[in-house]
């Protein structure tokens, strides 16, 4: 039988894997790994995410939005990779937590609310926060190994 460790431990270690792959998963689809462009991918290579990264920070100069596309593409991998790895999890549910905030508050302001909630963006975010707290050591999360 489950205990509420053992509940706690695997609804940590099933949100950590679900928002890693959600990134890991969207930068697949930058550089084609789901499919070309009408194959029900989002963006199917870069050049496409560069112009859909033009029209969310639509104030940003031209000569910024190449280095915005691949600072948010690195990004999401380095935040994926920490919440697979684990350690110091709280800090990187929190990265991921700011980081998909950005995302919704650039879609909202850009593309209006509907976008980022029909992607579930908000509720992304506020799943690595509540992450983020659960981890937390003083929340009974161990900083380093425990949701390993």
């Amino acid at each position: 039988m489950l205990n509420a460790f053992h509940l706690r431990w695997l609804a940590v270690w099933l949100l950590r894997v679900a928002l890693a792959f959600s990134f890991l998963s969207a930068v697949a689809d930058r550089f084609g790994l789901w499919g070309q462009f009408g194959s029900g991918v989002a963006w199917g290579d870069f050049a496409r995410f560069t112009a859909y990264t033009a029209q969310l920070l639509w104030f940003l100069p031209p000569s910024l939005v190449s280095p915005a596309a691949i600072l948010s593409t690195a990004a999401e991998v380095v935040v994926a990779g920490g919440l697979l790895v684990g350690w110091r999890l709280h800090w990187w549910a929190f990265a991921a937590a700011a980081l998909l905030l950005s995302f919704a508050l650039a879609m909202t302001g850009a593309l209006g609310v509907k976008a980022p909630t029909d992607y579930s963006v908000w509720t992304a975010a506020a799943a690595a926060f509540l992450l983020g707290v659960v981890a937390l050591p003083e929340h009974g999360g161990d900083a380093s190994h425990q949701f390993s």
